[in-house]
């Protein structure tokens, strides 16, 4: 009996040793994180893990040159895509992927893999790639304590998704093709009874399209509110790059009176702006 109390006794502490570890938290030395960057049409989501460079050696002792890599730190970095997109010219599928990565001194590898739910690379089968593309890393002047991913020069058909460490950034170049859905989108809108005026002829601006059309959408919109500083701005800003410099300043100084009406500052100075490049003062 008192054997049994023993051990009834080691086991009842035991139980508590490991619920006290259990409720243990600690800050990860590999913090994660989780970037949403809206690209295009859709959507990027990357999950990654951010290991510290803690005075080791990159290529040899964390990112080995000519082996594969998690591209972080735990598990395997994750990348997803909502629409198809093009990185480095090759045509990636909506899906989600692994996003391994080889080393090098003079190129790197970049790897989409199907298989997502991995520890690291150590069980990283080839016969599982999806992609395999190269890019040349570009030398920075400032170290990078933490490994870092990012989205740059994002404009709505392209991005640049910078991998940087160290003194080393290396550029993954990525597209989509957005123009031709918007435009099926803006030609099928209008059709019907509330037209979009006012984002369809920004969009024609600030894409290269007809300025006429836009011109004669932006006009449509701020007829029907004459009290938007907004739609004057836009109204101005495609005169302008029309040519027509005495038309943008009229539009401009009715969108700061507009404005003021409703005390605006950013409209008053945007249309400002406008009138200031138009030469109205």
């Amino acid at each position: 009996m008192k054997k049994i109390s023993i051990l009834l006794i080691v086991f009842l502490c035991t139980l508590i040793m490991l619920k006290a570890d259990a409720q243990l938290l600690m800050p990860q030395s590999s913090s994660s994180q989780t970037l949403v960057q809206e690209f295009g049409m859709g959507k990027i989501t990357l999950k990654y893990s951010r290991p510290n460079i803690k005075g080791r050696n990159i290529s040899r002792d964390l990112a080995p040159n000519g082996e594969v890599w998690r591209t972080g730190a735990n598990d395997a970095t994750v990348i997803s895509f909502t629409d198809a997109v093009i990185m480095e010219g090759n045509e990636i599928v909506p899906g989600e992927y692994a996003l391994f990565t080889i080393p090098g001194r003079e190129e790197w590898t970049v790897i989409l893999n199907k298989e997502t739910k991995q520890w690291g690379s150590y069980n990283y089968k080839q016969s599982e790639d999806v992609l395999r593309f190269k890019v040349k890393p570009v030398k920075i002047k400032e170290s990078v304590e933490t490994f870092t991913i990012t989205f740059n020069d994002v404009s709505t058909s392209n991005a640049t998704m910078d991998l940087i460490w160290g003194t080393f950034r290396v550029p993954v170049r990525m597209s989509t093709d957005s123009d031709s859905k918007v435009m099926a989108g803006i030609d099928e809108a209008m059709k019907g009874d509330k037209k979009p005026y006012y984002p369809a002829a920004v969009y024609y601006f600030e894409n290269g399209k007809e300025l006429n059309k836009a011109l004669e959408w932006i006009s449509m919109a701020e007829a029907a509110d004459q009290k938007a500083p907004w739609f004057k701005y836009q109204k101005a800003r495609i005169q302008l790059k029309m040519g027509d410099k005495a038309g943008a300043a009229i539009t401009a100084k009715a969108g700061i009176e507009a404005a003021k009406a409703i005390n605006n500052a950013e409209y008053v100075r945007l249309n400002g702006k406008i009138l200031n490049d138009a030469g109205g003062r």
